[in-house]
């Protein structure tokens, strides 16, 4: 009986500090920012925002990603009633390009050491090598030593130094750094960023993180608040089905390779009407692929040429051309998967090996495979019941109203609108049944 009270007592101590324990979410983006990473995260500030958690902890390790998944997420960020904390971890993880904006973005900011930050270049900029001169600063005449950016390159440059200096001066860090890091694709170390105020604190690990935040005041949404995270509790979120199917077919390699599967599908499917299973896989495919193409950055003219491409190359099969048809669209096809995505940030291109894989398959796909279906359509029939009509046989009664002939060494019913004797040779005009309607072709008897 002393046990049970002791036990009971026990229960009533403990139970109300472990329901007064803070709770927060955990989320971890790794790899290229994109649609996939920002439905994750929308999803998970939205489930943050309801249950009141006491914050989010964002962990970070991306080279960079799509600008307007990016903005989209800092968005989300700065709307967000809960604390955001993004923590670049662990040992040798980066917060580059996109990652650097989402950094500057977030309630707190911190680093693991061997961690870095930095090189927030405009991605299509950044390839040209020219730096766009500061605001103010015209090129000298006749200045042929120093190469500069053209009008757009620059307006892109200062878009994206006023964007990221505004996330900087809203949360009190290092303004004239983080313009550097996007006009000189300037990159800092955790150690130096945090020397230089660009990030708030640096953790080995998640405990040491946490203990460092407890107590730190945070602005949310223009009011002051204290961060609870002594015996913080984190909960891990996954990304559901629903994200991983997201971010399977926004990878543009398996976008590109729906595509073009929906588009041979369909085709097969217009060659052979009733096959069914070419059409329904090649219209999932084909609303997949176009779903893909929404959230991504396509390049429409690409996409058209591919279209035209393998519309030539089936025009080929169709039309024999000599190959000029097959040929142009081979070009076609290359150049518009080429130019199909209008972006160059890492992970969101497609793969050279993948686009030649494909040219090479679907010339020799429609030029040669396609050209012997339609070839071999156009032969005559040479079996079944088709092919009686035309041919010949041999009578072996009186024809007239009825008889018998020999066709293709088959006994069959027939009947003649002439006269036919006995052994002449006859021709089949017409079939009724098992009943074959001939006319003579000789007059022997």
């Amino acid at each position: 009986m002393r046990h049970r009270l002791l036990y009971s007592l026990l229960l009533l101590l403990v139970l109300p500090l472990a329901e007064a324990a803070p709770h927060g979410l955990r989320l971890d983006v790794e790899g290229p920012i994109g649609p996939a990473t920002l439905d994750y995260i929308h999803r998970a500030l939205d489930r943050a925002a309801e249950s009141r958690e006491e914050l989010v902890l964002l962990r970070l390790d991306t080279p960079g990603g799509l600008d307007s998944s990016m903005r989209d997420i800092i968005k989300d960020i700065l709307a967000s009633p809960v604390p955001v904390v993004a923590y670049v971890h662990p040992n040798g993880a980066r917060a580059a390009s996109a990652g650097t904006y989402i950094l500057y973005a977030a309630h707190v900011a911190a680093m693991t050491p061997a961690t870095n930050l930095g090189a927030a270049t405009p991605v299509q900029i950044a390839p040209t090598g020219i730096a766009p001169e500061p605001p103010g600063q015209e090129p000298e005449q006749g200045d042929k030593k120093q190469p500069r950016g053209s009008a757009m390159e620059r307006k892109m440059v200062n878009d994206a130094v006023a964007y990221i200096r505004g996330l900087a001066t809203l949360r009190g860090r290092n303004a004239d750094w983080a313009e550097k890091a996007v006009r000189e694709a300037a990159s800092l170390p955790a150690e130096e960023a945090l020397k230089e105020n660009v990030i708030d604190l640096m953790a080995a690990d998640v405990d040491e993180l946490l203990t460092k935040l407890h107590g730190r005041p945070v602005q949310i949404m223009g009011e002051e608040r204290k961060l609870d995270t002594a015996g913080m509790v984190l909960e891990t979120v996954e990304p559901d089905w629903r994200n991983r199917l997201l971010a399977t077919i926004t990878d543009p390699n398996i976008a590109y390779i729906l595509m073009l599967i929906g588009v041979y599908g369909l085709i097969f499917e217009f060659a052979n009407p009733g096959s069914i299973l070419p059409g329904v896989v090649g219209a999932i495919c084909l609303l997949l692929a176009l779903f893909a193409f929404q959230v991504l950055p396509v390049n429409y003219a690409g996409l058209a040429l591919i279209l035209l491409g393998v519309a030539l190359m089936v025009a080929e099969a169709f039309v024999p051309s000599f190959g000029a048809l097959g040929i142009g669209g081979v070009v076609a096809f290359v150049i518009g998967s080429v130019m199909l995505l209008d972006t160059d940030v890492p992970g969101f291109t497609i793969a050279w090996p993948l686009i030649g894989a494909f040219a090479l398959t679907s010339a020799l796909l429609f030029m040669v495979v396609l050209g012997m279906v339609f070839k071999a359509r156009q032969r005559p029939v040479v079996s079944g019941a088709e092919e009686l009509i035309g041919a010949s046989g041999e009578a072996l009664d009186e024809l007239g109203d009825g008889g018998t002939v020999r066709v293709h060494s088959e006994l069959w019913r027939a009947r003649s609108a002439v006269p036919v004797h006995r052994g002449q040779r006859v021709r089949v005009t017409g079939r009724d049944g098992l009943t074959l309607t001939v006319e003579p072709t000789d007059q022997g008897g």
